[in-house]
């Protein structure tokens, strides 16, 4: 049994070990802990988390309902590899929320939230000339998270932004392993800053539509190299 697992299950005991088990594989899944090809089985996962089968027959049930995993003409489960087409989607879905976002934030966004944003690029910047890919994609998730959060009073749109970005997150982060798609967000977020400090709702969305637009293009290219 992996003692790691098991303590991340059993941490917080005032949460069902169904909804646990269900949020710890969802998480492994989008953020490629667990690689497309795994198979999934009851009895291992079971004994791997440190609970009975029922909470992870539930957990690969409503997974298998989200699309995240299919089941196997044997016993158990696998985790697909999205198709071109599914992960074209992804992203369009994801550049539609946040240009949207930018449009909203653009007349209001404060100096101070700037200047914050403006240091997590200064970062980022630091972390590329260092190659240091998992700072980069740390301080790029920071800034997309700042801007995020500036529209969590709008329940359903942050919420749908935090779900979609939770499937893409996993082809992103391939993508910024190249130092090449590292370099093209950093300048796709220096230029949302531009927009934003014109306060051009117009331009601002059209952006951040160019940006996600472009970590598509990224994405597509990592999956045609890794196939």
């Amino acid at each position: 049994m992996s003692n790691l697992a098991s303590s991340q299950i059993t941490k917080k005991n005032s949460i069902p070990a169904r909804k646990k088990t269900y949020e710890y594989l969802k998480t492994n899944i989008l953020s490629g802990a667990f690689d497309p090809g795994r198979r999934l089985t009851e009895e291992y996962l079971a004994e791997e988390l440190g609970v009975s089968r029922t909470p992870v027959r539930e957990a690969l049930h409503k997974l298998e309902l989200e699309g995240l995993i299919q089941p196997l003409e044997t016993r158990g489960f696998i985790i697909p590899r999205d198709s071109k087409e599914e992960m074209e989607e992804l992203f369009d879905i994801r550049a539609i929320l946040e240009g949207y976002t930018l449009r909203l934030v653009s007349e209001s966004i404060s100096e101070e939230t700037l200047k914050q944003l403006n240091g997590f690029i200064e970062n980022a910047e630091d972390a590329l000339k260092r190659q240091k890919i998992d700072e980069i994609f740390q301080w790029n998730t920071e800034f997309h998270d700042a801007l995020h959060n500036l529209v969590g009073h709008k329940r359903r749109l942050y919420d749908m932004i935090v779900n979609i970005r939770r499937y893409v997150l996993r082809y992103r982060k391939d993508t910024l392993h190249y130092l090449e798609g590292a370099q093209r967000a950093l300048e796709g977020h220096r230029k949302v800053m531009m927009a934003l400090r014109l306060r051009d709702p117009d331009l601002c969305e059209r952006v951040m539509r160019d940006h996600i637009r472009e970590a598509k293009e990224d994405a597509l290219k990592a999956m045609s190299e890794q196939q």
